[in-house]
């Protein structure tokens, strides 16, 4: 497994000064769900990192939900960034 396979979008100055942003936050959690998911699929039974990704899922989903509701200019360009799908309504 190879830790730094995933592109940045975000260019390098704006890590430094935005970390603390929505669209930082949730690329950040979108990378580590990323890493987490190629290293279920080499273990099938950890079951404390599928424990993990429930809770980085959960959180990914808040804030999108947050900026969705705050810009939906920035979200839907977030969403085209990242490449993640539409969460399902109710």
């Amino acid at each position: 497994m190879v830790k730094n396979s995933f592109i940045s979008v975000l260019p390098q100055e704006e890590k430094k000064e935005n970390s603390g942003s929505v669209e930082f936050q949730v690329f950040y959690f979108t990378n580590k769900i990323r890493r987490l998911t190629s290293h279920l699929e080499l273990h099938k039974r950890d079951f404390l990192s599928q424990r993990g990704l429930q809770r980085i899922l959960g959180k990914r989903q808040r804030l999108l939900t947050y900026l969705s509701k705050k810009n939906k200019a920035r979200y839907k360009k977030l969403m085209d960034q990242l490449d993640i799908r539409e969460p399902k309504t109710r």
